[in-house]
């Protein structure tokens, strides 16, 4: 099994630029993928941003060239890097692992809450 922390809340102003981590532990050598994912209210859950084990990445077009997603094996560490900030960025952050040691499986962690004001 993998748990997963994610940190790095906050409120920052439209424009503006907020970094948040997740930290992996537990079975983290059968990690294949990671992601960042968020959901606003009254809207669905969305995936932002996600890293292969190879290190491909993919993002939705609505943060493409703002925001950034990379991984540190050594540490264990996912980080999403979001600049120029929108009012509709707004919302709770989550990071997401796939396992493949036995089987594939999908673990989250609680999620981070970012607003941006506009």
């Amino acid at each position: 099994q993998v748990q997963l922390v994610e940190s790095g809340r906050g409120l920052v102003q439209a424009g503006g630029s907020l970094s948040v981590s997740c930290a992996a532990s537990g079975d983290t050598i059968c990690i294949s993928a990671m992601a960042w994912y968020r959901q606003a209210p009254g809207k669905e859950r969305e995936r932002v941003a996600v890293i292969t084990s190879g290190g491909s990445t993919n993002y939705a077009d609505s943060v493409k060239g703002r925001f950034t997603i990379s991984r540190d094996k050594l540490k264990n560490r996912l980080y999403l890097q979001m600049n120029s900030l929108k009012h509709e960025d707004t919302g709770g952050y989550s990071c997401s692992a796939t396992t493949s040691c036995q089987g594939w499986a999908d673990y989250w962690g609680q999620g981070t809450q970012v607003t941006v004001s506009s």
